[in-house]
């Protein structure tokens, strides 16, 4: 996972992304025990967001750098990397305010527990709400911070289901 840092890291300097933030499976590890998962997610902001083909001076930096793509994904050492451009006005919050974790002497951007929670919630998969649980299991998000965040951005309804079918112990 080094050395997918490193890569954003540059990609970052370079200007090829504005920002990014590791998320989904392999962020969630930072904050619960370890879960499969297939592949690396990390969203990013990329300069010209508005081109049909958003991705494709990253896809050609990570080339450029030796690391080739699989489907649509990069491989980066032993990862499969996925990026994909914010989505929405959550993931665009949850990327601003992503912590910087260190992993191994390397910076890492990491999204925040109550947003991988509420990003879950979003999505609204019963792996999503295993996600969630074990998020709140952990104690590294409470069910006050997600259900603020859930209603700042239109999601209050879907936070009032998981409750009644997930309530507190």
């Amino acid at each position: 996972m080094r050395e997918v840092a490193q890569l954003l890291n540059d990609l970052r300097a370079t200007g090829v992304i504005q920002d990014y933030a590791l998320f989904g499976a392999v962020a969630q590890m930072r904050y619960t025990e370890p879960v499969a998962t297939l592949d690396a997610d990390v969203l990013v902001v990329v300069p010209a967001p508005d081109r049909l083909d958003m991705l494709a001076p990253i896809y050609q930096a990570c080339a450029e750098r030796g690391y080739g793509a699989e489907g649509e994904a990069v491989r980066v050492g032993a990862w499969p990397v996925q990026f994909i451009p914010v989505f929405s006005a959550l993931t665009r919050e949850a990327l601003d305010r992503a912590e910087t974790a260190d992993f191994e002497g390397a910076p890492f951007r990491v999204i925040r527990a109550d947003y991988l929670a509420v990003i879950a919630l979003s999505v609204g998969r019963a792996k999503d709400f295993t996600r969630i649980l074990a998020l709140l299991e952990s104690k590294a998000a409470n069910r006050e911070e997600i259900a603020a965040l859930a209603e700042r951005h239109g999601l209050a309804d879907a936070w009032h289901r998981f409750e009644a079918r997930f309530p507190r112990e």
